[in-house]
């Protein structure tokens, strides 16, 4: 008797390496990543008041707090950039690296409840995270745009450059870094809670050794090398020079350097996050 062959719909299989990621399965669950990506985005300010008002309204009152304390009252110089502009423009990229870092580093015990119930390739949750905040991102900076056009017709020294071309690498390296943080965080977090009460303190200190309420040009020789070790430093510099070009500088070798680290980091990060994911349930 001949035995049937068998025909599966899907095969789950393990790994063959820590480094892979089943780029096939990703695509046949994005479905799920846009359901996810439409939860991410609609549940943040869902029954508040103001709702999607408050993506202006963060970015708004953080640059006239930066204003007031670090523009008139400590008088930090902004290199010739309009103050608003300045603060704006380092403000906006933050954001995004810093909520992809926070609520990608959440990834296990944050969904933990789904996890444990049903399959589906586990990368889908920070790519969601990455993804919702990018549409956040896009809002923001139709508000800087609005702000550069004020300035731009009221006669200000602001202009856009060829630079404006690499925005797309830009947004790359943002959301690259803050995955591959995020995803080594949230695996490490699943046996070493405190870990998540120190990231969000060490984020907050992060931002003052990136260039956003400072420029680059204001850090002394000696210190400078530190700051340019901080990814978000290359990527704040380089937009600031493609849209206000006053005050910044632009050094493609510091974004290749930044390109190196985002494929060793998310090496390390995809390596980590494989392993976890094996036994995660057994320590949430």
């Amino acid at each position: 008797m001949n035995e049937e062959k068998e025909n599966w719909d899907l095969v789950i299989k393990p790994k063959q390496s820590m480094f892979s990621i089943d780029l096939k399965a990703l695509w046949r669950y994005r479905d799920l990543l846009l359901l996810f990506v439409k939860r991410d985005f609609v549940s943040v300010y869902k029954q508040t008041i103001l709702g999607p008002i408050w993506f202006f309204v963060q970015p708004i009152l953080t640059t006239l707090t930066f204003l007031i304390i670090f523009g008139n009252i400590a008088k930090i110089s902004t290199d010739g950039i309009p103050k608003v502009l300045f603060y704006l423009s380092g403000i906006v990229l933050w954001n995004y690296f810093a909520e992809c870092l926070m609520k990608t580093s959440e990834t296990f015990t944050a969904n933990a409840n789904i996890f444990g119930k049903v399959y589906f390739p586990r990368l889908i949750v920070p790519l969601s995270v990455v993804t919702s905040n990018l549409i956040r991102l896009g809002i923001q900076l139709l508000l800087f745009v609005g702000f550069w056009l004020y300035f731009y017709l009221t006669g200000a020294a602001v202009e856009v450059n060829a630079g404006i071309l690499l925005l797309p690498v830009l947004l790359l390296l943002m959301a690259g870094h803050g995955f591959a943080f995020g995803i080594i965080i949230s695996s490490l977090t699943t046996k070493y809670r405190d870990l998540k009460f120190l990231v969000q303190f060490g984020v907050q200190l992060l931002m003052y050794a990136s260039p956003v309420v400072y420029p680059l040009s204001s850090v002394p020789e000696k210190y400078k090398w530190i700051i340019l070790m901080n990814p978000m430093t290359s990527i704040i510099e380089t937009f600031r020079y493609s849209v206000l070009k006053s005050g910044s500088s632009f050094e493609p070798v510091y974004l290749v350097y930044n390109a190196a680290a985002l494929v060793v980091v998310l090496s390390i990060g995809l390596f980590i996050f494989n392993k976890v994911e094996k036994s995660f349930m057994d320590t949430v």
